[in-house]
């Protein structure tokens, strides 16, 4: 299927299908797309063909498309080409490295990182979808529950604090922003330029929407498991500034970030394909998620969150 799918990617892309001399390679790293290195008249492209049922985790591939063309255009991940109706990505292929999760934290690469999430924030279009990690989780609970997936033992507990989240967050609504919402170390990779610094480039936006800042913020928190000195250093990256209203919606945030990979993970349980363990990825992020909504400080959040902007 995937050869066949590839060939047939090819002869709609215009630059592509005029070209005699195609290269085309798998490339490994996706979970739910399939992903191609195809070389042609001495420049090279990833072709990425969007996975079965990927709409049932609420993907949205033009909302995608319009999300990464404007990062390209303003350097913060590759240019791309939209093939339709089959919803194909063509992206620039780039020469570079996956920076390692020790490295990222790093003062330099914390700064970087930060600098190109507030970019998009502040310069990024308007979206026609939206990410809002509760109603996200109340949509891909439906799908699980559709699919007969397996829910956690405590599941109540877990939707009884997720709501203690969401009423706490409502007292200072949040102003919609387009944001990447997926922000994993695999999606960040630098590029490889000779005899300079390469800059650091962010793939994969298949969740970007009108969402809220401090996901963006508490997702990559959570991916890379920041410690408190990080996170103060995140902030101030950011803002310029460090608050404890800040430090709170971070906090917060990381456990949504986390219950929100939990979900996708017990959906896919039901509606992938694919032999992957996605059941164990589910528990996982489930007992993080236990483990952040249960801190001694939880409390002390939930009221610096409700305290209005100065």
């Amino acid at each position: 299927m995937s050869v066949l799918a590839i060939d047939k990617a090819i002869d709609k892309v215009p630059f592509l299908a005029e070209s005699k001399n195609i290269k085309k390679t798998p490339l490994s790293g996706g979970i739910t797309n399939l992903n191609f290195k195809v070389e042609a008249d001495g420049r090279a492209y990833v072709i990425r063909l969007a996975g079965e049922g990927t709409d049932q985790l609420g993907i949205k591939r033009d909302v995608e498309y319009a999300a990464n063309y404007a990062a390209g255009q303003m350097g913060i991940a590759p240019s791309r080409y939209f093939i339709e109706p089959e919803n194909y990505i063509v992206t620039k292929f780039i020469t570079g490295k996956t920076i390692p999760p020790d490295v990222i934290k790093t003062p330099d690469y914390l700064a970087r990182v930060a600098k190109k999430i507030r970019l998009f924030h502040r310069r990024g279009p308007k979206l026609k979808g939206e990410f809002n990690v509760f109603r996200r989780v109340e949509m891909l609970t439906k799908v699980s529950k559709s699919n007969n997936a397996k829910f956690p033992h405590d599941w109540d507990w877990i939707m009884q604090k997720t709501k203690e989240v969401e009423k706490a967050l409502a007292k200072d609504p949040y102003t919609p922003t387009p944001t990447h919402n997926d922000l994993l170390n695999l999606n960040w990779l630098e590029e490889d330029v000779p005899g300079d610094i390469g800059e650091i480039r962010l793939l994969d936006w298949e969740y970007a929407g009108m969402g809220d800042i401090f996901f963006d913020l508490g997702n990559f928190a959570h991916h890379h498991r920041l410690n408190e000195e990080q996170v103060d250093n995140f902030l101030y990256e950011y803002f310029g500034e460090v608050t404890d209203k800040q430090y709170a919606r971070l906090r917060l945030m990381w456990p949504m970030s986390e219950l929100h990979e939990s979900m996708w993970g017990t959906t896919q349980t039901g509606i992938s394909k694919l032999e992957e363990d996605f059941q164990g990825y589910a528990d996982l992020w489930f007992a993080r998620f236990r483990t952040h909504v249960t801190d001694y400080r939880w409390e002390q959040w939930l009221k610096d969150v409700g305290k209005k902007s100065k």
